[in-house]
């Protein structure tokens, strides 16, 4: 079922690193296009400028990824790779109730801070909703990210629950990506704010499974 969820895109590497010098390309390639996208804009952004600024010919890019959404979505991989290994730290102390709300903030902090300190992470974040192939690889990590939490703590709930706890903590954590892509639209007191409520509204719902 997991395998299911994560089903590949169309917008892959098209060739695997295997040797030092590639992965070397490779990270030069990303990071080369992360920082266009945090100065200029996803849309802003072509696969020649990436080759010039990463110092190859443009087929060498190609070599690599046969497209722009290839790129995004290998950075967006990257990133949710740092997001699983944080929240794997966070998760781990979850022993009840409060320990469970603790980590629930904690993860949502950490990712708001993240994706605040980051514009290119911001733009990418937001191109996800316009690309298909980017909003399915999107879906399945954020199914894989709620598996990860509820793994950690569904024997403290009660059989009969566990299947609606699933459902909503994917929602959570799905909806995350919203509420820090409004509040970022907005002042850091009000964005802090709308982040603030979204926990509270997640403390509700997760104090409900043990009433």
């Amino acid at each position: 079922m997991k395998q299911a969820r994560r089903a590949a895109t169309g917008s892959q590497l098209r060739r695997r690193p295997k040797q030092e010098r590639s992965r070397e390309r490779i990270d030069a390639i990303l990071a080369t296009a992360k920082r266009l996208i945090g100065e200029k804009g996803i849309d802003a952004v072509t696969m020649k400028e990436v080759g010039a600024l990463a110092g190859g010919p443009i087929a060498t890019v190609y070599h690599y990824f046969p497209n722009k959404s290839a790129i995004l979505a290998t950075l967006y991989e990257r990133f949710s790779e740092v997001t699983r290994a944080r929240q794997r730290e966070i998760v781990v102390g979850i022993d009840g109730l409060e320990s469970m709300i603790a980590a629930s903030d904690r993860m949502l902090d950490d990712y708001y801070d993240r994706v605040a300190g980051d514009p290119a992470i911001q733009d990418l974040q937001n191109a996800i909703q316009a690309d298909k192939a980017l909003q399915n690889l999107d879906i399945a990590e954020t199914h894989h990210q709620a598996d990860v939490f509820c793994d950690q703590l569904i024997h403290l709930l009660k059989p009969e629950r566990r299947e609606e706890f699933r459902r909503l903590v994917f929602l959570f954590f799905q909806l995350a990506g919203g509420v820090v892509r409004l509040a970022l639209t907005q002042d850091k007191t009000q964005g802090q704010r709308m982040v603030d409520d979204y926990k509270s509204i997640i403390h509700g719902q997760l104090r409900a499974f043990f009433d």
